[in-house]
Formats: C-alpha cells, sequence, structure tokens
C-alpha cells in the first residue's frame, strides 16, 4: 500500500502492435506517470517464461500498479479509469453511460478480439459453434453503435475508446479484416484529434518498426492507424 505522499508505481507489461497498444493510449490519455515493460511476445517460443508470474499465458497487456497485479485488457482499462478518477474517462455508476462503457469494453476482449483472429485464420464455423459468435454480426452491432453515437458508450469519450477504436484501427488498417466503411472511419477522424491519441501513436509506431517481425512486413514503412 502506498503511503500518504509517496507516489504508487505503475508498470506496464507492453509489446506495440498488440491488444497492449490500447493500454498505452489509456496511459498517455490518464497523464500519469508510468515505466513500460517490454515483452517480447514475438521472440521464438514467445515471451520468457518468467513473465508467466504476471500473465499465466504469457500475453499483453498487463499492469502491476503499487504491487497490485492486474491482466486482461478489459479488467486493467476499468481499473485504471477508475483508478485515476480525476482524468474523467469512467462514468461512475449510476451514470447512465455506465453500462454501455462496461460493455464495450469486455466486448472488445470477449467477443470482437476472437472475432476478428478467427476471420484472419480462416476458421469457419456456426454462430453457435462459439461463444464469441459471428464476425459478420460483431460489424454490424460496432457498425449500428458508432451511427446511434459518436462514442463508445455515448456522447463523450471514455476509456472504452481507447479499446475499441484501437481494435477498430489495426483490424482495418494492418491486417485488412475490416472494411474502411465511413461509420468506422468517420470514428477514427474523430478519436485522430486527441493530442493524447497522436502520442501514443508515436510511441507504438517507433517501438514496433524496431522489431524485425514489422521490419519485414512493411519495409516501406509502418502504415498509418
Amino acid at each position: 500500500m502506498t503511503l500518504c505522499g509517496e507516489v504508487a508505481t505503475l508498470k506496464f507489461y507492453y509489446a506495440p502492435w498488440s491488444r497492449a497498444s490500447g493500454v498505452l493510449w489509456l496511459l498517455e490519455e490518464l497523464g500519469v506517470p508510468y515505466e513500460i515493460e517490454h515483452v517480447d511476445i514475438r521472440a521464438d517460443g514467445g515471451a520468457p517464461e518468467g513473465y508467466r508470474t504476471i500473465q499465466p499465458n504469457k500475453k499483453v497487456p498487463a499492469i502491476d500498479h503499487d504491487g497490485v497485479v492486474v491482466t486482461e485488457r478489459a479488467a486493467i482499462t476499468i481499473y485504471l479509469a477508475d483508478a485515476f478518477p480525476e482524468a474523467g474517462l469512467a462514468p461512475p455508476t449510476g451514470d447512465p453511460m455506465r453500462a454501455p462503457y462496461l460493455t464495450m469494453n469486455v466486448y472488445c476482449d470477449s467477443v470482437m478480439d476472437p472475432c476478428v483472429a478467427a476471420r484472419v485464420h480462416g476458421l469457419g464455423y456456426g454462430s453457435n459453434e462459439y461463444s464469441f459468435g459471428l464476425f459478420d454480426d460483431m460489424v454490424a452491432y460496432l457498425k449500428r453503435i458508432l451511427t446511434e453515437r459518436p462514442y463508445a458508450a455515448g456522447e463523450r469519450f471514455t476509456a472504452a475508446d481507447t479499446q475499441l477504436a484501437t481494435a477498430i484501427g489495426y483490424t482495418m488498417n494492418v491486417l485488412k479484416a475490416l472494411q474502411p466503411r465511413p461509420v468506422f472511419t468517420a470514428y477514427l477522424a474523430r478519436i485522430a484529434e486527441r493530442p493524447a491519441y497522436r502520442r501514443y501513436q508515436k510511441k507504438d509506431r517507433d517501438a514496433a518498426m524496431c522489431i524485425p517481425f514489422f521490419q519485414t512486413m512493411f519495409p516501406d514503412g509502418p502504415p498509418a492507424l
């Protein structure tokens, strides 16, 4: 526990252009000090075995906030936005936006991410065969949500947007698994006006292009996200 007058330490386990990217952006939005611990998830054999003591499947992101370890992207996002309420990125309990905010955070992890992975790897399946359902249903839902409201949870930007926008941007512009529909490009254009977004984008892109995996994938330079 942090004593009065002490500054809590926040260590962020990170790999560029991964599910950790949205948490990097969130940390920039929060404006709090943090330390990056790079995890080489793209090395032969994946991340080092010792990393399992932090994340059991050797995945990113994870955080250690003053000795409290949190894993899973949705949990980290909700935890951090609640831990630093002065940033105003988490609708409080009782706010009508709280429910869609929580829903979208979890949806990005439990539905969108596996749907995209299945599509990219050519997995064919029926809706009831996997808990996350169909890719086309996921796309239709996101189109409806972003047509009905400008941001992930409603009329204002929240921490949920750091996860939804990074997922849409990466899936559309890097994986090429999502068509650049006007509703998605307009959403990303709104997001791109945020200074923290621009800071995170540069940090994430620069870190990615130091990795041989991405140097080989993008010999002419990184794509715009």
